[in-house]
């Protein structure tokens, strides 16, 4: 098991189609209170920083959104020395204010999924402060990284692995949500339990279904989009990371100061 070492502080959660980043990684297979991470995860620099690598849904799209081992993953990051977190991921546009291939930094979150384990705690008192969900050093260095980067707007994440039906997704716009996900809960909470700065770069590959007619979004048409703007997204990846702030400070992880914490934060 490895804890209570710094071999990176900065990560990046690979979404769908999103199964390497790194140039020649280094890996390592960590082992955690709560299961295997969905891989072993890699660590090479990256823009002068030591970073970590993990594919959110494993190396060959191995876990499904409902069942990504969350609680794993952020552990295991923490225990390699990681503060800070990029997350991309492939979302649908559920409005107008979006379109197919945008890049999003949302600022809110909506959780409705429902059978997933959304926390470390497990006894004892210990809420968590949730209002803004996504680190704003973080959000700011992915959304300068290039001037085709929205910052802003409402990501409603769904237990899946189906698609809405319209009138789920016509009820999810009509609340003036502009982005629908499967995998930003919990891991958003997770990671700020675990005193890491987390943000999210959404890629929108596809109107959902309560947007478009037709036959409603497919998964190939969202693995087609989302690999078509890999490199693009390596890029803006990289230029975040080297414009990273510092974390030390940050309320994601000074919220826990004074607080007694019911489970472990590695390296803490």
């Amino acid at each position: 098991m490895v804890t209570d070492s710094t071999l990176a502080d900065v990560a990046v959660i690979g979404g769908s189609g999103f199964y390497s980043f790194l140039p020649d990684p280094t890996e390592h297979v960590v082992e955690t209170p709560y299961g295997e991470p969905s891989a072993p995860i890699g660590v090479a620099e990256v823009a002068g920083r030591r970073v970590a690598f993990l594919p959110r849904h494993g190396r060959h799209h191995d876990h499904p959104p409902h069942a990504i081992p969350y609680r794993a993953n952020a552990w295991a990051l923490r225990s390699l020395g990681v503060r800070q977190v990029l997350a991309p991921c492939a979302v649908g546009g559920l409005r107008d204010t979006v379109a197919p291939g945008d890049l999003v930094v949302p600022d809110q979150l909506v959780d409705r999924t429902h059978r997933r384990i959304g926390s470390f705690v497990e006894s004892g008192a210990v809420h968590l402060p949730f209002a803004d969900p996504y680190c704003p050093g973080v959000s700011a260095a992915l959304a300068g990284a290039d001037a085709d980067v929205r910052a802003g707007g409402t990501m409603v994440v769904v237990e899946g692995p189906r698609f809405s039906t319209r009138a789920e997704s016509r009820h999810y716009a009509d609340q003036g949500w502009d982005l629908i996900n499967m995998t930003g809960a919990p891991e958003a909470a997770l990671a700020r339990e675990m005193g890491q700065c987390y943000a999210p770069l959404a890629l929108v590959t596809d109107m959902d279904a309560g947007a478009e007619s037709g036959d409603g979004v497919g998964q190939e048409e969202v693995f087609a989009l989302f690999r078509q703007n890999l490199e693009r997204l390596t890029g803006l990846l990289t230029g975040a990371i080297e414009a990273l702030p510092a974390p030390e400070g940050c309320t994601c992880s000074t919220w826990a100061d004074g607080v007694d914490l019911t489970y472990e934060v590695p390296g803490a």
